[in-house]
C-alpha cells in the first residue's frame, strides 16, 4: 500500500487538553482507527526556536519525542483536518512510503 509516514516532533512536557501531547496523539490515532502510532523518545534535539532540548538525569520534562504513524492518503487528510480543528501547532514531516504486513494472519 502506498501512503505516508507522518512524524510529529515535540517535547515530553508539551500538553494538549491536559494530557501529554505524545499520549494525546496516540489516543487520537486509536480514536480515528489508524493502524497505530509509535512514540520514540530522544536524548537530545534542537527545536524550531533553535533551543536545545534534552533528557537530563533528574528531569525528563524537556525530553524530545517523535510520534510516527503510517497512514493512507485518506487517513492523512482526516488526521490533518482534525489537527487543524484542534488548532494544534505542531511540527511534522510527511513522506511518501510503501507499507504493509508480511506473513499470513
Amino acid at each position: 500500500m502506498i501512503g505516508y509516514q507522518v512524524t510529529f516532533y515535540t517535547q515530553q512536557d508539551r500538553r494538549h487538553h491536559g494530557k501529554p501531547l505524545g499520549d494525546w496523539l496516540v489516543r487520537l490515532a486509536e480514536e480515528m482507527g489508524l493502524r497505530g502510532a509509535t512514540v520514540i523518545p530522544a536524548s537530545e534535539g534542537i527545536g524550531h526556536h533553535h533551543r536545545v532540548h534534552s533528557a537530563h538525569f533528574f528531569e525528563l520534562a524537556d525530553q524530545p519525542i517523535s510520534v510516527v504513524l503510517a497512514v493512507t492518503q485518506e487517513e492523512a487528510e482526516r488526521l490533518f483536518a482534525r489537527l487543524q480543528a484542534e488548532r494544534l501547532e505542531l511540527f511534522y514531516v510527511k513522506t511518501v512510503v510503501e507499507f504493509g504486513v508480511t506473513g499470513t494472519p
